[in-house]
Parts: C-alpha cells; sequence; structure tokens
C-alpha cells in the first residue's frame, strides 16, 4: 500500500477499526448492529455538551445511523434509512461516489438504501446489503476487493454472487466475511499466511473458505494478521507473529488458524496493525502484540502472550487500530490508549500512553465507536462524534483542521 495516498506521515499502513460486537442494541430507540464488526451506531442531531469545549472531540450530529467504519484516512456511516455516505480520503476511491476526489463532508454512496454493514480497510471499503450481497469498492492492488481483479473501483462492486453474507472485516490487503452459515472466508493478500488457508495461495483473488468450521462468530484483521472468535468461546489467530500480535506465545507466523490458550470466555476481539485485544465474559481486557506507543496497555515491550490491562472488570468492548485502542465500561465511559500522535485518544493532549486514559468526561458512550489515525464514536443521545487526524477532511466537519475538541456536523 502506498501510504502518501491517504496523506499520512508514518510509511508504513496502520490499521483502520473494526472490533467484534456480538448482539444488535438499541439506543435512545435508534438499532445499533453488529454486522461487518463495526460497531452499528446512531446519529441523531445533539448538540456538543458545554463540559466538552474547546478542544475535544468534534461531533456529527445527524439522521441516525446504523453503522459507523474509519478507514486510514476516511469515514463512512449508514443512516437507519440504509442510505450510505462517506467522507475523506478519496485517492483510491474508497468513499465509492465515482470520483477520487477527496471530502470533507459526507457525501452519498450511489441511491441504494439497503445497506445493512460496512467496514473500512485502509483505503478501500466493504459493506453487505440486506439481501446479504457483499460490495467493496476503492483501492484493490491486492485484490482486496474480492471481485477477482487487481483494478480500484470508485464505486461499490459485488464480490461473487453469494446472498449470505453477515459480517466483513477490512484489513491493509486482505478482507474477510463470515456467512450465515457459520463458514469463514478470506481474500487479498496471503504473504504471511494472514488469509488462514495456508502458503499455496499468494493473493486470492476472490473469497477462499477457511477451513470447514461452521462455527465463527466474528473476524477481525490487522495489518497482516487475522483473529476470529467461535460460538464455544473460543479465540483463534493466525498470519504475521513477528510482533507478538498472535497471542501464542511466538515471533514467527501461522498459516491456518491457532487458538489462543484454551479458554472459552472470550467475548469480543480487534486486530489493530501489529496488536490485538480482547474482551473476556467476565469483563477483563486482554491486549497483546507490538507496543512501541502503548498500544498494548501496559508498560514493557513486546507482549508475545495475552496480558491483563489494568484490573478493572467492567469493560464492555474494545476497538484497536493502528497504534492505538479504545474501550467502552459499563458506566459509559471511553478510554483510549497507544499512539496519539493526531490527538486520536480524544483526552486532550498528543502524548501517548501506556494505560487507558478517559476521553472527556462523558457517560454516555455507547457501543457505537471505531478507531484509527481519527476516532468517532456515538453516545447514547444519537450523537456521533470524530476527533484526531482530519488531513484529508475524515473529521467530517468541513475543514482538514486536526481536533481534540467537538465541532458539529451535519451527516
Amino acid at each position: 500500500m502506498d501510504e502518501h495516498q491517504d496523506g499520512w506521515l508514518r510509511a508504513r499502513w496502520r490499521r483502520p477499526a473494526r472490533a467484534a460486537l456480538g448482539a444488535a442494541t438499541t439506543v435512545t430507540g435508534i438499532v445499533v448492529l453488529a454486522i461487518g464488526l463495526t460497531a452499528g451506531p446512531a446519529a441523531a442531531g445533539a448538540r456538543p455538551a458545554e463540559s466538552d469545549a474547546a478542544n475535544a472531540p468534534s461531533a456529527v450530529a445527524a439522521e441516525a445511523s446504523v453503522s459507523l467504519a474509519a478507514g486510514s484516512a476516511h469515514t463512512c456511516a449508514i443512516r437507519t434509512d440504509g442510505a450510505l455516505l462517506c467522507w475523506g480520503s478519496n485517492f483510491s476511491g474508497q468513499l465509492g461516489d465515482g470520483t477520487t476526489t477527496n471530502r470533507t463532508t459526507p457525501g452519498p454512496v450511489g441511491t441504494a438504501t439497503t445497506w445493512a454493514g460496512i467496514d473500512a480497510g485502509t483505503s478501500y471499503t466493504c459493506g453487505v446489503r440486506t439481501d446479504g450481497t457483499l460490495w467493496c469498492w476503492g483501492y484493490n492492488r491486492r485484490s482486496q476487493l474480492g471481485d477477482g481483479t487487481t483494478t480500484n473501483r470508485t464505486a461499490p462492486v459485488q464480490v461473487g454472487t453469494a446472498t449470505t453474507w453477515a459480517r466483513i472485516s477490512a484489513g491493509d490487503s486482505h478482507a474477510c466475511g463470515i456467512r450465515v452459515d457459520g463458514t469463514l472466508w478470506c481474500w487479498g493478500y496471503n504473504r504471511n499466511g494472514q488469509l488462514g488457508v495456508g502458503t499455496s495461495v499468494t493473493t486470492a483473488r476472490t473469497p477462499v473458505q477457511v477451513g470447514t468450521a461452521t462455527t465463527w462468530a466474528n473476524v477481525t484483521t490487522g495489518f497482516a494478521h487475522t483473529c476470529a472468535t467461535r460460538t464455544d468461546g473460543t479465540l483463534w489467530c493466525w498470519g504475521d507473529s513477528s510482533n507478538g500480535q498472535l497471542g501464542l506465545g511466538i515471533l514467527s507466523y501461522r498459516t491456518t488458524p491457532s487458538q489462543v490458550g484454551t479458554l472459552t470466555s472470550w467475548a469480543g476481539v480487534t486486530a489493530g496493525y501489529a496488536h490485538t485485544c480482547a474482551t473476556r465474559t467476565n469483563g477483563t481486557l486482554w491486549c497483546w502484540g507490538e507496543n512501541g506507543y502503548g498500544q498494548v496497555g501496559v508498560t514493557g515491550g513486546v507482549q508475545t502472550s495475552p496480558v491483563q490491562v489494568g484490573s478493572t472488570t467492567t469493560w464492555t468492548r474494545v476497538n484497536s487500530s493502528q497504534d492505538s485502542s479504545c474501550a467502552l465500561r459499563t458506566d459509559g465511559s471511553l478510554w483510549c490508549w497507544g499512539n496519539n500522535t493526531a490527538g486520536q485518544l480524544g483526552d486532550g493532549t498528543t502524548t501517548h500512553r501506556y494505560a487507558p486514559t478517559r476521553a472527556g468526561t462523558a457517560t454516555t458512550w455507547n457501543t457505537g465507536f471505531v478507531v484509527s489515525h481519527h476516532t468517532c464514536g456515538l453516545r447514547t443521545d444519537g450523537s456521533l462524534w470524530c476527533w484526531g487526524n482530519n488531513t484529508a477532511g475524515q473529521l467530517g466537519d468541513g475543514t482538514t483542521t486536526q481536533r481534540s475538541a467537538p465541532a458539529q456536523v451535519t451527516l
């Protein structure tokens, strides 16, 4: 991937946001879906609270949305009417509007009103419609769009003919999806075994099934690794583990799914660039992998096995990307840690954090939040908030100004 296309200074990719979420949630009468492993939030037009003044996360207040995704420098949201809007960087057509022109405010992706779930890769996007079809668009050099080509697409193209897609996770150069029958499928680049199908395939231009299991529940894709949970509560990872991101105690690779420990209490998992975080059913939070910015949530270097983040037992959801992570507690507070170069942790600073640091003082965050070089989250009043990097307009506020404070935008 050519990082310059998203206007970011780092020379290597940092993972867009997505996390596992187990069931649908209702927030202020608005449905929050768990399709595509991006929270399905709803924005309803509330103004920023007085306490979140000047340099705090920007607010996107709008009509209700049911799904939210953040790529390296673009953002997408589905409204409750099924319409899809995207904004930010569009160098490779990842906004899906038929152009390669950046947008600093939300713009429609075609005229379809049947979008159900969405996820954003580095410079591409994939979405599931209510009829179970899967569509992708944007950057396609490694066949991450799954359409059988390496051609960039500026508008959605259907992935095969299947009408049974339930969930989608888009990484840097590979993507994976789960079908309603519980089977898992991946496609794109496989240099590090991230597709989970062995090494005989370097690049899969169309979806290939991962093993024969029919009990996959959630999947998440990092830069070159993949993790997934099964319905029995077990956790499995594969691909690159040169930074310990598979949690298997190794610094090498696995080309097929390998179980992380023996526990059957994993609730959700999310993959960053080279780190991974997960929650357990007892409310504890665990992370592992690369830790140069504190993205594992503890001090020290690389962690090759899961380590508990603090002693709190009230974590409900975690989302990782790039070198940052955020997690929600049962009291509605949002906490972030790791890389904070662009203010994406939302704590009003650009200081990297090695332990969860609270984003503002609000206690009304819900499970709809996504993390990248910028972060977006929803509150229980239906308002959508974004902060962090804004070089391509990915905060949707009509500017390219980096923000760590609220600024309302109409979706």
